[in-house]
């Protein structure tokens, strides 16, 4: 910083602040290298640069003034080698103090509590997560010993001058005599003085931020722009093209150009999976350019927090989050969207009643399902990587999207019998392929976990006839197969719920025969000793190893769906299952000869509790279950001889 900026420093209001615990477990992260490329702190400065241009931009259409005699917008790069400074400088919006304390002083808003709580201990996957968290400013303390922040609100006011090493605390001034917008001063740590020299920055500006929409300028150095002949006088040169990536056609764009514009529209420090460039002419005329990430968000099961595309008009800046050109479930998506038929002062409510952006809307999210479906096509391991990390939101869409369920349903993945384990899922269209030639349902079932699912006693018919049941266990899967009846004709059948039907028996209803399995004598003792805990008894049809289960009713609520009602704060109706046995279990065969009806009650009772067990529920009286079992245990064991 040269001498003219420290005497602008007003001292009489210099004040000290402490970071929050966080912060200062983070920086130290920063400090001690967590990123495995240092060069990309430049990257992130020049990105919140560009942010602050746009801000100013867009509140510059309703109040000129902010602009004063200064609207060629811009930022300039200079460093002082001697000195081991590099300074970042923009003219946009700048920051009041409030501003300044609320985005260097604390890091809340960028969820570094929960960015600490994800980390691993390994320094290359612990770096990837930095870009989910938005911490970008902090990482030039990379390459810093000491971090100054200069900057003066468009609106007006008092300048402010923010100071850090990176410690414990951070101390805050008034400066005067500011231009308008921000200037971020770095003081190179030794090992960093390679940032102090202008080829060494020429080369991360053309890799990182060629695609920004403002020149970023760096001061010319002798073998830049002058020859030998010529008295050398240095200057501000463009290094960056300045031209907006999205506005130009895709065949001048290359794959890394548009890896490098996810990483300023996401703040993301990996590459996306998958990407569409695409401008629309006709009715209406806007640009989209969409992406898909590799790794889910830490806040993406928030559906309050903001989320959306960032929106341009006419090149224009006007909003980071508009979420009204995609539906919730497709949050996860980042990109731009430019139009030419908007108004540029538009606001939230004027997009919420837009014809246009309906129109946008649905095409865009038209486009995001087909790249999603190209990919699951094309590139199915691919497909699974994005599955495993956005396929609960997908699922939302399916119970959510009419429009487009039928796109929807085509590429949800689930676990099955078929699979083995819970990574090898399939399509439902991969199981139609399967079912038997006389199957006319598809089968799943819902539980809390894979290993629940798997094993329990429902699948065992199923199993034994060697018929495909899809397994769902995420939390959101019986919402979902609530909304869900059919696919490609072919319906649903939850294998907990009713009397279920096997390929080639006929429905109960259809059974011309009477049957008399529901006169089973164990059927009416067992009935007498827990008639109030179930809707009622009957023999089982698809038990073959377990002597019991307890099946829902067509209507019943199960136990995912119970649980999210109930955290929703919703009083829940209550509903009985059906208690069904397996008459030719060994242990029914005993139960059928027990006289002692207390005992005969007792081995009932475990029977239902150890059901309720096998389908991942819950006790309503554990301690009660110990001591019928600790009973039955001392029963079986030989008493000790004295």
């Amino acid at each position: 910083m040269s001498d003219t900026q420290s005497e602008n420093q007003s001292q009489s209001s210099s004040e000290t602040l402490n970071f929050q615990t966080e912060a200062k477990q983070l920086l130290q992260l920063m400090i001690h290298s967590l990123y495995s490329n240092r060069e990309i702190f430049l990257r992130e400065l020049i990105s919140n640069a560009s942010d602050a241009i746009d801000k100013l931009r867009f509140r510059a259409i309703e109040d000129a003034s902010l602009l004063g005699d200064d609207a060629d917008f811009r930022i300039d790069i200079t460093f002082d080698k001697d000195a081991g400074t590099l300074t970042i400088a923009d003219n946009g919006i700048g920051m009041t103090r409030d501003e300044v304390i609320a985005h260097l002083g604390t890091i809340a808003k960028s969820g570094t509590a929960e960015f600490l709580a994800n980390l691993t201990g390994d320094q290359q996957s612990d770096s990837q997560l930095i870009g989910q968290f938005g911490v970008g400013f902090y990482s030039a303390f990379m390459v810093a010993k000491e971090v100054e922040v200069l900057t003066q609100s468009a609106a007006g006011g008092d300048g402010v001058r923010w100071r850090s090493s990176g410690e414990d605390a951070y101390s805050l001034d008034v400066a005067t005599d500011l231009p308008r917008g921000t200037q971020v001063i770095l003081h190179l740590q030794e090992d960093a003085t390679e940032y102090a020299e202008d080829a060494r920055l020429r080369h991360i500006v053309t890799r990182y931020s060629d695609h920004i929409g403002v020149p970023v300028r760096v001061f010319s150095t002798p073998g830049y722009g002058a020859s030998e002949d010529e008295e050398f006088v240095p200057e501000l040169e463009a290094v960056n093209s300045a031209q907006a990536l999205w506005t130009r056609s895709r065949s001048e764009v290359g794959d890394e150009e548009y890896k490098e514009f996810y990483k300023h529209v996401s703040n993301d420090f990996e590459d996306p999976l998958n990407w569409s460039h695409n401008r629309v002419e006709g009715k209406f005329e806007y640009t989209s350019l969409l992406y898909l990430p590799k790794r889910a968000p830490f806040d993406l099961y928030n559906r309050e927090l903001p989320k959306g595309l960032k929106l341009y008009v006419q090149r224009v800046f006007i909003m980071d989050d508009a979420d009204q050109f995609l539906p919730l479930y497709l949050r996860f998506v980042k990109g731009v969207i430019d139009s030419n038929d908007l108004p540029l002062n538009v606001s939230r409510e004027i997009l919420q009643q837009d014809e246009r952006v309906t129109s946008i809307r649905n095409a865009v999210t038209k486009r995001v399902l087909s790249m999603l479906e190209d990919m699951a096509k094309k590139d199915p391991e691919q497909y699974q990587a994005f599955w495993k990390e956005f396929g609960e939101v997908i699922k939302e869409g399916a119970g959510e999207d009419f429009a487009n369920r039928q796109a929807i349903m085509k590429l949800l993945r689930f676990a099955s019998t078929h699979g083995g384990n819970s990574d090898k899922t399939a399509s439902l269209a991969d199981y139609l392929e399967r079912k038997k030639e006389d199957q006319e349902s598809i089968y799943y079932i819902c539980a809390e976990t894979y290993e629940t699912a798997s094993r329990s006693p429902h699948l065992e018919i199923f199993k034994d006839k060697g018929v495909e049941v899809l397994l769902m266990f995420d939390r959101i899967d019986e919402w979902l197969m609530s909304s869900l009846s059919e696919f490609e004709g072919v319906p649903f059948v939850d294998v907990m719920r009713g009397d279920v039907t096997l390929p080639g028996e006929s429905k109960p209803e259809e059974d011309n025969e009477d049957s008399d399995a529901e006169e089973h004598p164990l059927t009416e003792r067992i009935q007498a000793v827990i008639g109030e805990k179930v809707e009622g008894v009957r023999p089982s049809k698809r038990l073959t190893d377990s002597p019991a289960c307890l099946v829902l009713s067509d209507y019943g609520v199960g136990i995912q769906m119970r649980k999210i009602l109930e955290a929703s704060g919703q009083s829940m109706p209550e509903t009985k299952p059906f208690f069904e046995f397996n008459a030719e279990h060994p242990l029914l065969h005993r139960l059928d000869t027990e006289q002692d009806e207390d005992r005969f009650a007792e081995l009932v009772e475990l029977l239902f509790d150890q059901a309720s067990l096998a389908e991942g529920g819950t006790l309503q009286d554990p301690a009660t279950y110990v001591s019928r079992m600790n009973r039955l245990l001392m029963d079986l064991l030989p008493a000790n001889e004295a």
